[in-house]
């Protein structure tokens, strides 16, 4: 619906209470879509298991993820198996896993698993849903994809930028060795200069040093 003057709209000061009953159109347009200001988007929230997952570190991420979706399918395709509902803590693999992310632990609390000693264990009630589960796993992955592709570049350019500063302290090195070049060696060493026989200068002659009593 469109509010139009000329057809008797009911879009006036005094007939606001009506208009937000009647007319939501002309809420849409003062407000914009879904009542924030025009021009402004709704961020998505992140659900505590995407904040979980995305807590992983980034050097480790895709492996750890791997491991939890293989579990987490194991799950969903087979619900009422036991021996996929629980997990060793001290499984190689697992405790590899663990010790490069300790947060792993808590992203398969967020997902329902307890902590029973040395064992991770899916109570009964507890079901792990493809669409909400496994399809979290493979967004985290696509994060982590992303995050890493920006830390590539990152760090491509940072070392353009070494690089750079490197090549700047060279030219300037260059520059020096340059202007010295320019200057010319030094020929004229250093000469020892003859000292003078000013009235000063004593002799060992004056004060009868060398000479013969007889003569």
């Amino acid at each position: 619906l469109k509010c139009r003057p000329e057809s008797g709209c009911v879009c006036t000061r005094s007939a606001r209470p009506l208009v937000a009953r009647a007319w939501p159109c002309a809420r849409a347009v003062a407000m914009g879509y879904a009542g924030y200001a025009p021009g402004n988007k709704v961020a998505d929230s992140l659900t505590p298991l995407q904040q979980a997952l995305r807590s992983l570190p980034l050097e480790h991420a895709q492996e750890i993820l791997d491991l939890i979706e293989k579990l987490t399918r194991n799950v969903v395709r087979n619900p009422g198996e036991e021996k996929f509902r629980s997990v060793k803590l001290t499984n190689k693999t697992i405790a590899a896993a663990i010790e490069a992310a300790p947060t792993m632990v808590d992203v398969m609390q967020e997902m329902g698993w307890v902590r029973d000693g040395d064992c991770l264990v899916l109570p009964p009630s507890i079901r792990l849903a493809h669409e909400v589960h496994v399809v979290g796993v493979i967004d985290a992955k696509d994060h982590f994809k992303k995050e890493a592709e920006n830390e590539h570049r990152r760090k491509l350019r940072a070392g353009k930028a070494a690089d750079a500063d490197k090549e700047e302290l060279l030219r300037k090195m260059d520059l020096d060795r340059q202007e010295k070049q320019a200057d010319g060696p030094v020929t004229q060493g250093s000469v020892a200069k003859k000292l003078g026989e000013g009235p000063n200068i004593m002799r060992a002659g004056d004060v009868g040093i060398g000479k013969s009593s007889g003569g």
